[in-house]
């Protein structure tokens, strides 16, 4: 089945995310801040904020307090992270919406972030039929039920969607969810692949 309804990631496909931005002020070098985050796992904290807990638990896990302090700082300096946007990217799906395509995002992205992060891109609140953020519903992407999730609140089968992502984690979850998917590398070859789905 074609599909006729498109669905986009956000971080890494409309906007760009460079977590380090949050102590560029706080280190000397960005390898500091490299340092520092990696020992503190901040990777894997993140994911945990993006399925739902609170940074400033996870701080407290911590033994140094300054490593603590500065963890628990990143959600008050979450903007720094999130400054640019793939321009390109918001054409495609600019021109979607010009199309009536129904465009609808399922982002994992921390419940405490995601209002920094609209101050950023308010259109992000806007522009989406339908918008689940994984660290509101306590599930993170790949997990089959926030697919399951868009679908029911969208009131859209799987089949007839296409997901967007740059994770090939992602978007195999998306796969094995029913969908078809398109693993986003950049806005010229999604072009293409919207195209060749008939979608532009």
């Amino acid at each position: 089945m074609t599909p006729s309804v498109v669905v986009f990631d956000i971080g890494g496909v409309l906007v760009d995310w460079q977590p380090h931005l949050a102590w560029a002020e706080e280190f000397e070098t960005e390898a500091d801040t490299l340092a520092f985050m990696a020992r503190v796992d901040f990777f894997a904290r993140n994911l945990r904020g993006d399925s739902g807990e609170r940074f400033a638990d996870m701080a407290r896990e911590l033994e140094d307090p300054e490593d603590q302090r500065r963890l628990a700082a990143y959600v008050p300096n979450y903007a720094k992270t999130v400054v640019s946007a793939f321009a390109g990217t918001w054409d495609i799906l600019d021109e979607l919406k010009s199309k009536d395509v129904p465009v609808h995002a399922i982002t994992n992205w921390s419940a405490e972030t995601w209002p920094e992060g609209l101050k950023i891109h308010p259109r992000l609140g806007e522009v989406f039929g339908t918008l689940v953020v994984s660290g509101e519903e306590g599930v993170i992407k790949p997990d089959p039920r926030i697919f399951e999730m868009l679908c029911e609140r969208a009131s859209v089968a799987p089949a007839n969607c296409v997901f967007i992502d740059d994770s090939p984690k992602n978007v195999d979850g998306a796969k094995a969810a029913g969908w078809d998917a398109i693993h986003f590398t950049g806005a010229e070859a999604l072009r293409a692949a919207l195209e060749q789905r008939g979608l532009l």
